[in-house]
């Protein structure tokens, strides 16, 4: 998992945030336009398996941008969306920056409004904001040999598991908001910091569910009985809080106890960086073809998981929103 079924606890692990699938994010992707530098790409993906209808109708779904290192949103766009009838949906998208961006609120300026979401192979990207944006389903770009990986952790990590060669999300579909944004709304600078977070509306007060910063992070880092306070907590506030359970868990896969907290200090705060003026690969930035997957378990084991046979997804598209067309039937087979 990147981030599908982040949610959990010691007896249910790999769970919904909320139970609700249209609550769980997958994946965050940050990278440079191809053949446009003053562009940049943000990809928010969720609901794995397409398991929830449509986005939920009383959720936040959120990009926070810092670019001054302080670990607080300077610049988020937020998404909200029309109840799901009779197979459409619309969605309203807002820019904030200063104090609005740290709200949970969807506040700042209006980029648009009741745009259709786009549930088929034909829908296609609109322009807004000196950029373009898509919303819709999409072919899941997460490649991951994770079968066996569920089953070694759920039965507690322990010693080491081998690869099985079976893409589990080879043929599943999510919901994308894909954004090509002008540099000048992230900030003055070429280095930023992202997360994703889906917050929901309950007796007129938005609870955080769900965030994402670093890929496979929750689902496989974070004991089970933290993970819904993890999801609950924003990132200034993870070395207080998840800095001694990360290092636990990284001790308990051959790291001293000086070398687990300096390798968890590398992931906490939960913020995927991105300096532009470097390549875009996990973790400077993350695109659809980096094995984050691998890279996470090399990480969590100290080096002792070798990286997995399955390969980048060949569907993926070369030009925006870049994520392949949907799959015609969605495929929830062994998870």
């Amino acid at each position: 998992m990147s981030n599908h079924f982040s949610a959990g606890d010691h007896e249910h692990p790999f769970q919904f945030p909320g139970g609700d699938a249209r609550l769980d994010l997958t994946d965050l992707f940050v990278f440079t336009a191809p053949g446009n530098r003053e562009r940049t790409v943000l990809i928010m993906n969720s609901n794995p398996f397409l398991e929830g209808a449509g986005f939920h109708p009383d959720a936040i779904y959120r990009f926070n941008i810092d670019n001054d290192g302080d670990s607080l949103a300077d610049a988020a766009f937020s998404f909200t969306f029309s109840e799901l009838k009779d197979g459409r949906q619309t969605a309203t998208a807002h820019y904030a920056t200063g104090r609005d961006a740290q709200s949970r609120e969807p506040l700042g300026a209006v980029l648009i409004q009741g745009t259709p979401v786009g549930f088929d192979k034909k829908a296609a990207p609109v322009e807004v904001g000196g950029g373009r944006l898509f919303v819709g389903t999409r072919s899941d770009p997460f490649f991951a040999d994770a079968d066996n990986v569920l089953e070694w952790l759920t039965k507690g990590a322990h010693g080491l598991f081998e690869w099985k060669g079976k893409d589990t999300f080879g043929e599943g579909n999510v919901n994308s908001i894909a954004m090509q944004v002008p540099n000048d709304m992230l900030g003055p600078g070429p280095r930023i910091g992202v997360w994703l977070t889906i917050s929901l509306r309950k007796d007129g007060k938005l609870v955080p569910m769900d965030r994402e910063g670093n890929p496979s992070f929750n689902p496989i880092l974070n004991p089970n009985e933290i993970k819904n306070d993890f999801n609950a907590t924003d990132p200034i506030d993870d070395v207080k809080k998840f800095a001694k359970p990360l290092s636990a868990v990284l001790e308990s896969h051959g790291y001293t106890p000086e070398a687990a907290r300096a390798a968890a200090l590398t992931v906490l705060p939960d913020i995927l960086h991105y300096d532009r003026t470097k390549p875009a690969r996990y973790p400077n930035g993350r695109t659809p073809t980096d094995d984050v997957f691998s890279l996470r378990f090399a990480f969590m084991t100290n080096g002792q998981i070798k990286p997995q046979p399955v390969k980048p997804h060949e569907d993926l598209l070369s030009e925006f929103p870049f994520m392949g067309i949907p799959h015609p039937t969605k495929v929830a087979e062994g998870v």
